[in-house]
């Protein structure tokens, strides 16, 4: 298995949806949530949770559930009832990012199966 800064698991029979029209990220582009849009994590039921698509340096869903890693994020806890994420370092020059990039990511973590930093699962505990 390889090593992400930040590597989400998402619960099983989740998959990992890219819009076309978003792939290569330019600074015009609208923020969503946990913009910039482009990327979102797909549900059995249809539902849809977006995650910064700027920050994605992996991602696959063969094995029945979306695992997703990040270059420039970090995991800092829970927060309420909410897994909180934020924004450490932008991955591409400042001009091709949106000035109203997220700078903090929140999932719920009846989403989340796993968080591996660095290798090592840190969430759940």
């Amino acid at each position: 298995m390889n090593n992400y800064p930040l590597l989400i698991e998402f619960v099983p029979g989740t998959c990992v949806s890219r819009d076309p029209a978003f792939v290569e990220f330019v600074s015009t582009l609208p923020i969503v949530q946990n913009g910039p849009p482009g990327t979102s994590i797909v549900f059995k039921d249809g539902a849809r949770v977006p995650l910064p698509t700027d920050q994605i340096v992996f991602s696959e869903d063969g094995g029945g559930s979306a695992r997703v890693g990040f270059g420039g994020m970090s995991f800092e806890g829970i927060e309420g009832d909410q897994l909180v994420f934020l924004r450490v370092r932008d991955l591409q020059p400042e001009e091709f990012l949106s000035p109203q990039r997220g700078r903090r990511m929140t999932l719920s973590p009846r989403i989340v199966a796993s968080i591996t930093v660095d290798g090592r699962v840190v969430w759940p505990q």
